[in-house]
């Protein structure tokens, strides 16, 4: 049974038609500016923005970066941490692959790769490994979104994911 079903989804795979639909192709400029719900280092609210172009029909490539923040302030003793996640992204662009004629929507999925700047503040005058636990790393990260136009160059996205945020809801621009 399961290679049957493989089979048949290969096969509407291979005959999905080659039509070129408007939400995406070479040369868009998508800029999106949002929120995420969740942070997978520390905690906070990120708020952060990417940029892509298109360099195919499906591909489009750019870059990303956000910001996020948390602390602790109790009886005169204050700390917080600070991220600044940077990175180069990619996202394949499904709706052609999809056959999904829909003019509005934009549907895609990819990868990034960065950089997390973190730092750390207190007040109480100690050094030492508290200084910041976290550290600098690598960011790797993955998204599976989607846009939605209400105006030709303006709407809402949302981008579910591993990286910065589980989830990302904003603005997009595309010009």
């Amino acid at each position: 049974m399961k290679k049957v079903l493989s089979s048949l989804l290969v096969m509407t795979l291979l005959l999905v038609g080659t039509k070129s639909f408007a939400q995406y192709q070479k040369g868009d400029k998508f800029l999106n500016a949002g929120i995420g719900l969740g942070a997978y280092y520390g905690g906070g609210v990120p708020i952060g923005a990417s940029f892509e172009v298109g360099v195919t029909d499906e591909i489009s490539v750019g870059a990303q970066v956000d910001f996020y923040t948390w602390g602790y302030n109790y009886v005169g003793y204050k700390w917080r941490y600070t991220f600044i996640p940077v990175a180069v992204r990619g996202s394949y662009h499904v709706n052609e692959l999809l056959n999904l004629n829909n003019d509005k929507l934009d549907l895609y999925a990819g990868l990034a790769l960065g950089y997390y700047i973190s730092s750390y503040s207190d007040n109480s005058g100690y050094t030492g490994f508290y200084d910041n636990s976290y550290g600098n790393r690598v960011l790797f990260g993955l998204h599976i979104g989607g846009r939605y136009f209400f105006k030709p160059n303006i709407g809402a996205f949302a981008e579910v994911g591993y990286g910065v945020a589980p989830l990302k809801l904003g603005v997009t621009f595309k010009f």
